[in-house]
């Protein structure tokens, strides 16, 4: 089964690059940039294919690539009944896809006070728009430590974000924009509720039980030091917010920033 195609003088249409499969519910795909498109690392575009009736079938992708690169990444899960991703997950390269070139999003650093820490709380698909914010300089400039949780059901659902960790520490690229310095602020935690793994369980029940805060030789969360971004099911989303408030930090956005950030507009 292939991808409907999307005629080359439809607007807004880009093309795929590359596709890599990670397992039978996730996949990534690379497609062109738009000369036009500007966007800050960790917003999310709408992007998708025609439907048999020819109207445009869209869905909103964070953009996992940062904000220098050339071209798009993605990292979509694949729904076998889902209206779009039943379709998207048979793209290969020299493929087209539509793409809104309008970037909006909350999960990005101006939606946040100066602080010395960042977390990055991720299930699934949820790590896109953070695969973003570990590749902006941005990032290393404003804080001391940089810590990406990952959590998924299986192991082999971990491949993307292994991937993209050892990619960006062993890139000569981000040496020459960052440092090696700054490459070492980064921790990576990954954990998963069902396949054994090193980490177990979930990201917020090891919040909440001083589990992760212990393996990282962290003392504890604060409202002066720490900010937090956070993209994943609505539940994950629901409860972080709790612990973090918790602890004493409050929500923040693009017109009031604050101590830590929900992206809203889709689940991971």
């Amino acid at each position: 089964m292939n991808a409907p195609k999307i005629t080359p003088t439809l607007p807004d249409a880009q093309t795929v690059l590359e596709v890599q499969h990670y397992t039978d519910r996730l996949f990534s795909f690379r497609v062109t940039r738009p000369k036009t498109l500007r966007f800050r690392s960790g917003e999310f575009v709408m992007i998708g294919l025609l439907k048999e009736d020819g109207k445009p079938l869209l869905r909103a992708y964070s953009i996992a690539s940062p904000a220098w690169d050339d071209e798009l990444e993605f990292y979509s899960i694949k729904v076998q009944d889902g209206p779009l991703t039943s379709k998207l997950q048979y793209i290969k390269k020299g493929d087209q896809i539509i793409l809104r070139p309008k970037p909006v999003g909350t999960l990005v650093h101006d939606a946040l006070l100066p602080g010395k820490r960042i977390w990055f709380f991720a299930t699934g698909t949820g790590i896109a728009p953070f695969a973003s914010l570990l590749r902006e300089p941005q990032t290393y400039e404003d804080y001391e430590q940089i810590i990406l949780t990952h959590t998924c059901r299986n192991k082999n659902e971990l491949a993307y974000g292994e991937n993209l960790i050892q990619a960006i520490k062993n890139n000569s690229l981000m040496s020459e924009l960052v440092g090696d310095d700054a490459l070492k602020k980064l921790i990576y935690y990954p954990t998963t509720t069902r396949d054994q793994s090193n980490q177990m369980g979930r990201i917020t029940d090891l919040l909440k039980n001083g589990k992760l805060l212990k393996d990282l030789g962290i003392e504890s969360i604060s409202k002066e030091t720490d900010r937090a971004m956070v993209c994943g099911s609505l539940g994950l989303n629901t409860d972080l917010k709790r612990i973090l408030e918790g602890f004493g930090l409050k929500e923040g956005a693009n017109s009031d920033p604050a101590h830590y950030v929900v992206e809203k507009a889709f689940v991971g």
